[in-house]
């Protein structure tokens, strides 16, 4: 597993453990940093997801809500709502990520670690949200 692949990983266990225990995903993020349990320290690539997520989340939120049809939020898995967030910040706000590897690696933490149906659902939204993100950056 490559470096990238493995904050992508952190950072997603910073997101899904933050929804659900109910707290401030900034505060377990800043938790993380200084004391990351059992675990490595905290990839600085993971620290700059989850900042990145929580810093445009109401966007990316309305635009996952938005392009899925008859998936609200609340209805996905949490771990593909979290996934979403961190594919879609990556295509949209960060150059430094080709839009095929996003997806890509999505799609694959999705495989592993949610539903049969999670990787052909991750893999269309983001598709999507590549195919629109020239009129959502406009």
């Amino acid at each position: 597993m490559g470096a990238r692949t493995k904050a992508r990983k952190r950072a997603l266990d910073v997101l899904f453990e933050a929804e659900q225990r109910h707290i401030d995903a900034e505060t377990l993020l800043a938790d993380r940093i200084v004391e990351p349990g059992t675990e490595s320290s905290l990839p600085q690539y993971s620290v700059e997801i989850v900042e990145g997520v929580l810093d445009n989340v109401h966007r990316i939120d309305e635009l996952l809500e938005t392009y899925s049809h008859g998936w609200t939020l609340e209805r996905m898995p949490a771990v593909d709502r979290a996934l979403l967030r961190i594919g879609t910040w990556e295509i949209l706000f960060n150059d430094e990520v080709p839009d095929a590897v996003a997806i890509d690696e999505a799609v694959e933490l999705s495989r592993s670690l949610s539903t049969d149906d999670s990787p052909s659902f991750v893999n269309g939204m983001l598709g999507r949200i590549v195919e629109l993100k020239p009129t959502i950056l406009a």
